[in-house]
């Protein structure tokens, strides 16, 4: 999915499961963080946390429909903070690959303004945008 494709109205109220149609098997690998994006495939998206979203993103899960929430996040806030520091999210975020953001390009658009915007302060939080810049939209 692209952010072409019109998302239901009541999409925030439902989970990545039922979004996307797919029940993931129980982990054969038992580690937090395979236990944790199992776990959040069955909350709602609206009940997520800037962590949730951290992680999910983090790991390329959901991101057709957890990027646009973590915009609005980082809209308000571009150095949100999950468990780890200030700017977390977005690091995250600036890590997706980019088929996706050749997917999205409005998305990339708004981070890449974002970006812009607060030049001085990602700069001094060390937080690297050299791979999402180096994207070369198509």
């Amino acid at each position: 999915m692209s952010n072409k494709m019109k998302l239901e109205n009541n999409w925030r109220s439902k989970t990545l499961e039922a979004l996307e149609k797919k029940k993931w098997q129980p982990a054969d690998f038992d580690s937090f963080l395979v236990k944790r994006t199992h776990e959040l495939r069955k909350k709602a998206l609206n009940d997520f946390t800037i962590e949730d979203l951290r992680i999910m993103i983090g790991q390329q899960i959901g991101l057709d429909y957890l990027v646009p929430l973590a915009l609005e996040v980082l809209k308000g806030n571009p150095f949100a903070e999950g468990d780890f520091y200030e700017g977390d999210l977005l690091q995250n975020v600036l890590k997706i690959e980019s088929w996706f953001w050749n997917d999205n390009k409005q998305y990339w658009l708004t981070i890449n303004s974002l970006i812009k915007s607060y030049e001085r302060e990602i700069s001094e939080r060390k937080i690297d945008t050299s791979t999402f810049l180096k994207e070369q939209l198509n």
